[in-house]
């Protein structure tokens, strides 16, 4: 019997309950769920890659069916390379469901690879990394929205 593995691609800059809620929340569909840190060089994050894959290996470190791994390229390759035959997406509204259906249907043709959507949790609809990454360039709480292992930036 093969494994049933997804992968949940993001930057994860930083790592958010709504992931947690996500991730979680999809772990009975799959044997294994590899969070994978998407790095573009021409992308500015706010933590390090060594800082966000040390938070999410912290955030999941009792749970031996979630994997952390790291990438670069195209992530439907990424899938490939892990043996992953389903991308993981977590919607929180509208606006991500019309961006994620484009995407999901062109991975579903190029590379036979289906996405298999979660909505997210009511109470953790409102957490974007993008907000997160506000309040902490503002030097604002951020805590309550993020996971435990999430520290504060150390370059600001």
């Amino acid at each position: 019997m093969s494994t049933r593995r997804a992968v949940f691609p993001g930057s994860f800059d930083p790592i958010t309950l709504g992931h947690v809620d996500i991730i979680e929340r999809a772990l009975p569909l799959f044997d294994e769920i590899v969070v994978a840190i998407g790095e573009n060089a021409a992308k500015k994050y706010m933590w390090s890659l060594d800082e966000r894959k040390g938070f999410l290996e912290k955030t999941f470190s009792d749970n031996p069916k979630i994997k952390i791994a790291t990438y670069t390229g195209l992530t439907v390759e990424f899938c490939r390379s892990v043996g992953a035959e389903f991308i993981l997406r977590g919607l929180r509204n509208a606006l991500d469901f019309s961006y994620e259906k484009s995407i999901a249907q062109t991975n579903a043709k190029y590379a036979g690879i289906e996405s298999i959507f979660v909505i997210s949790s009511p109470g953790d609809s409102h957490i974007s990394s993008s907000i997160v990454r506000d309040i902490a360039r503002n030097g604002g709480d951020f805590s309550s929205l993020v996971p435990n292992s999430v520290s504060k930036p150390a370059s600001h």
